[in-house]
């Protein structure tokens, strides 16, 4: 293994020694592929190491020795961010938590576990379903994603209408500082509000303040199995009313997804199957229940009656599992069968939910404007979208006019009043549009809240805003 001469040798020396050889890596042809996460348009460097600690006590002295030597810590997870906030920059040490895989207990009693960051997503929901209980947050890389990144993004998903993002499920973590403290928030109870609410400080901080190495996590009831409905619209307009009027009724099914033409064509295209949307349908709503028994049956039908008043063309609704987990399935599978069309850029905006149409309506004229497809799905429960543009990426041109369509549909979503982000991050590549949605006040405090924390900058610098210190 070799490494740039121009490397601080005294910091390999510590990290090999307390990590092993085998959990240190400086060959940049395995480097690089720990240098970003999943969003193209975010800036990325060249690490000068990538760390694979075990422990928690690893981490600290990982953490510690990179402040005596000055240099920078980025955390990383799996890598399945979809906002750069994982990307490396120029000489830092990129710190992977998978290895700390570890679920180290389930409390069926307290409804609660203790996990590690490195838990893929899917497992910890595995592992606890054998005690009858249920980890709600499901984002859509839920089979590869880790807790670790889920906490630091305050990552959301499919199940959030009813059910929360991250933050709603975590009772405490345990953070490592800038200083190699460990620091212990929240609680094992349900209930305490002794001090200030660290813990929600840290979930969603993209690794600027701490790196989190373990997590109480608050677990709920199994639900039964789901019923599932969809219901076809021949105009967008449609179906925002029916979203609008499901909530109005205070109906909160367990699922509520929108789909618009664009990704209904490519989904049916991809799996060779009809999604029952007929032809020319402009939107389609998948809903589901989890209430169980009579009370999903009730909830389902008046969602029926409302998107039947609404104008729906169609409206099916099934309490067959094979059925209903082929329709969310296939709401699963639009970036992938987006991809036969070219490269994909995934926007994460969130907009009231009476305004859904309004941006669905934008996301078509920007479409048309930069000559380039986008579909657009998303969370019709809490109006969080998705808007997937697609373009070739040979092509510096239709890059630029990605970019140009982000941005735009960014513009979009604030003008009708919502936020630049609903569950993906700011990261590297929305800073700018953080600064512009909270204003010189809110960056104040970010950076002071960062300056109190991280003194030197040491996580992730870049990443949400800059560190300038008055």
């Amino acid at each position: 293994m070799t490494t740039d001469a121009a490397a601080p040798a005294a910091l390999l020396t510590r990290l090999r020694a307390v990590l092993g050889d085998g959990g240190v890596q400086v060959d940049p042809d395995v480097t690089s592929g720990y240098s970003r996460d999943m969003m193209p348009l975010a800036p990325f460097g060249a690490p000068f190491a990538v760390v694979f600690p075990e422990t928690t006590e690893q981490v600290q002295q990982v953490v510690g020795a990179c402040a005596q030597h000055g240099v920078p810590i980025v955390p990383r997870g799996a890598g399945s961010g979809l906002s750069g906030a994982a990307n490396a920059i120029d000489g830092c040490v990129v710190l992977v938590t998978t290895r700390m895989n570890r679920i180290l207990e389930v409390d069926p009693d307290n409804r609660l576990a203790v996990v590690e960051p490195g838990v893929v997503n899917l497992d910890l929901r595995t592992a606890v379903e054998k005690h009858g209980l249920f980890y709600p947050p499901d984002p859509s890389s839920y089979d590869w994603c880790t807790i670790g990144g889920n906490l630091s993004t305050n990552a959301g998903g499919l199940c959030c209408v009813k059910y929360g993002v991250t933050t709603d499920s975590v009772l405490g973590l345990e953070v490592v500082l800038a200083d190699g403290e460990l620091l212990r928030t929240g609680r094992r109870t349900v209930k305490g509000v002794a001090g200030y609410d660290l813990t929600k400080l840290f979930v969603g901080s993209e690794g600027t303040l701490g790196v989190i190495t373990r997590a109480t996590l608050a677990l709920r009831p199994l639900p039964q199995a789901p019923g599932t409905l969809v219901a076809a619209f021949s105009a967008v307009g449609a179906a925002g009313a029916a979203v609008s009027r499901v909530v109005r009724a205070g109906l909160v099914p367990s699922l509520m997804e929108i789909m618009d033409s664009v990704s209904i064509a490519a989904v049916e295209a991809h799996l060779k199957t009809e999604l029952g949307a007929g032809k020319g349908a402009a939107a389609l709503l998948i809903c589901q229940s989890d209430s169980g028994g009579e009370a999903a049956r009730a909830e389902l039908a008046a969602i029926e009656q409302i998107c039947g008043d609404a104008g729906a063309e169609l409206v099916h609704t099934t309490f067959d599992p094979a059925e209903g987990g082929m329709l969310l399935a296939a709401r699963r599978a639009v970036l992938m069968a987006l991809e036969v069309y070219g490269a994909w850029l995934t926007d994460d905006v969130c907009v009231p939910r009476t305004r859904i149409t309004e941006l669905i309506e934008a996301c078509e004229r920007i479409s048309a404007e930069v000559g380039l497809r986008v579909a657009v799905v998303g969370h019709a429960g809490d109006g969080n979208m998705h808007p997937t543009i697609v373009y070739d990426p040979t092509s510096e041109d239709e890059f630029a006019r990605a970019r140009r369509a982000f941005d735009d549909i960014l513009a979009a979503g604030v003008a009708l009043g919502g936020t630049v982000t609903g569950e993906h991050g700011i990261g590297k590549v929305k800073r700018e549009w953080l600064a512009r949605e909270i204003g010189p006040v809110g960056v104040r405090a970010h950076q002071a809240i960062k300056l109190a924390l991280d003194p030197a900058g040491l996580f992730n610098p870049g990443s949400m805003f800059a560190l300038e210190p008055s």
